[in-house]
């Protein structure tokens, strides 16, 4: 199917698990999961209203970009894994990352952001299900207080809120229990006031599992396959 119409079936998806819990379709943002799509089904996506994007990986965002630069009015999201050394280049070429998961990597993107003059907007990402194989740090750990204690000084990043990916399953129903459990981590920072963190942003669930994490609380669905279709990945 056409990427337009795949993304007004999403939506309409996504309005009835909003409606089903009684939320606000608007409090949702769809974002679609670019990695690995070429800039031409990008900007189909772009035409078809789509305005907040995806990429996994600094160096292919890097290599398409100046193909993309006329979208002025895109948000462009690193949400994959970040490495240090990576820092640098990831706060020149987006406006969000929303994969942090160290003291050190927030420290490392605050000054890189810093050095390009902009504001960076950043979530934390959490490990809800405690999987060795996932990066994340671990809901009440000793690193995740380390980044809120440190927000205030980090003065060129904006916490946001929280990222997760949960275990995959096959019954999208079994990530519910994952998906309150970061709404719940959610609201309990969020009534500790910490300066230079705000805790509005939820985003969690993706292709397989979106309206499960509709119905907990997410504020933004990352969609690649729902979107785009089956992909080579590289």
């Amino acid at each position: 199917m056409p990427v337009a119409d795949n993304i007004a079936m999403v939506r309409e998806r996504m309005n009835a698990a909003a409606k089903r819990t009684g939320r606000d379709p608007d409090a949702v943002t769809l974002m679609a999961v670019s990695k690995t799509v070429p800039p031409e089904l990008i900007r189909a996506a772009h035409l078809a209203g789509m305005r907040v994007f995806g990429e996994n990986r600094v160096q292919e965002f890097a290599g398409k970009v100046d193909a993309l630069r006329d979208l002025s009015d895109a948000e462009w999201h690193m949400i994959g894994h970040l490495q240090t050394n990576k820092a640098a280049k990831a706060a020149e070429l987006f406006g969000a990352v929303d994969s942090i998961d160290s003291l050190r990597l927030a420290q490392k993107l605050n000054s890189a952001a810093q050095q390009v003059g902009k504001k960076l907007g950043v979530l934390v990402e959490i490990n809800v299900g405690g999987e060795a194989a996932k990066t994340g740090v671990a809901p009440g750990s000793q690193e995740l207080e380390k980044i809120l204690q440190a927000s205030h000084l980090l003065e060129h990043l904006e916490i946001r809120g929280l990222m997760t990916i949960p275990p995959l399953t096959d019954n999208p129903q079994e990530a519910r229990p994952y998906f309150r459990k970061l709404r719940e981590l959610q609201e309990e920072i969020g009534t500790r006031q910490l300066p230079g963190v705000n805790m509005n942003m939820l985003s969690m669930g993706m292709s397989y599992d979106f309206e499960i994490a509709i119905e907990e609380g997410s504020t933004c669905v990352r969609l690649g396959t729902a979107i785009f279709g089956d992909r080579k990945m590289p």
